[in-house]
């Protein structure tokens, strides 16, 4: 059973009773979580917008995926890319960056962006899955950072980036544990409260707990190398890294050879 509040979880049920959510039947897509992203898509490059906590995490992430490797020469992918504040920086770090969406409008911003920046970054319109048929065993690199959390089936995202990653590549995931206090400070605090992000950014029931991506990563013949948290203090507005993976947590793994 879920660890919040009795009556949340009742008004959770009778919710879902009434209100059908959109599911592309022939892709792992959230047609609502599609929408509300692209929404955003204009100002996506605006540190003191939206998006301003990606901006700020930016850096958190960086230093986690340098942490296990030099990103120098490296094929790399950036799984739900978004606008390409992540992919850029990997590009800057000397990768060869490449990012996926499957939103047009933020595609779109990204190419854009990065044209701005003179960067080459090949950005595509595309699910992960669909990618995985394309390009399977390309990458060295593999991220995915806060995406699991906004698809309808993250174990099948988990498999593609397993499937597009080389044999002994590594793959960073980021999203949030599913518990009390990650429902509180995620959704509670950053949504309603400190209106950090938009309300209605999160899902509570798509939160994934480090012990299941884990195993789903073991699942799928990769052994699981490190694992972090991330904590927000409210005060400095700043985020760090921390071995507590109670809210926001990153995970790196390798693909093992078969």
């Amino acid at each position: 059973a879920l660890n919040i509040p009795l009556a949340l979880r009742n008004a959770k049920i009778i919710a879902n009773i009434f209100v059908i959510r959109e599911f592309n039947m022939t892709a792992n897509i959230d047609q609502q979580e599609q929408r509300k992203f692209s929404q955003i898509a204009e100002t996506w490059w605006d540190i003191s917008g939206e998006s301003a906590p990606l901006h700020a995490l930016n850096p958190l992430r960086m230093a986690f995926i340098q942490e296990h490797i030099d990103l120098f020469d490296k094929k790399v992918l950036d799984v739900g890319c978004g606008g390409g504040i992540l992919t850029e920086s990997l590009a800057r770090s000397g990768a060869h960056a490449n990012g996926l969406d499957i939103s047009d409008e933020l595609i779109t911003v990204a190419q854009d962006h990065a044209k701005q920046e003179n960067l080459s970054i090949d950005y595509q319109n595309i699910t992960v899955e669909d990618l995985a048929g394309k390009q399977a065993g390309q990458y060295d690199v593999v991220c995915c950072m806060e995406m699991l959390e906004h698809v309808p089936d993250p174990q099948s995202v988990i498999k593609a980036c397993q499937q597009l990653a080389k044999p002994n590549a590594l793959l960073f995931f980021s999203t949030l544990n599913r518990n009390i206090k990650a429902y509180a400070q995620a959704i509670i605090a950053a949504e309603y409260m400190l209106k950090i992000i938009p309300k209605g950014t999160h899902d509570f029931d798509k939160f994934i707990k480090p012990a299941e991506l884990a195993a789903w990563l073991r699942e799928y013949n990769c052994h699981v190398n490190a694992m972090t948290g991330i904590t927000y203090n409210p005060l400095t507005k700043n985020y760090t890294l921390t071995k507590n993976t109670s809210v926001n947590y990153l995970i790196c793994a390798t693909k093992k050879e078969m």
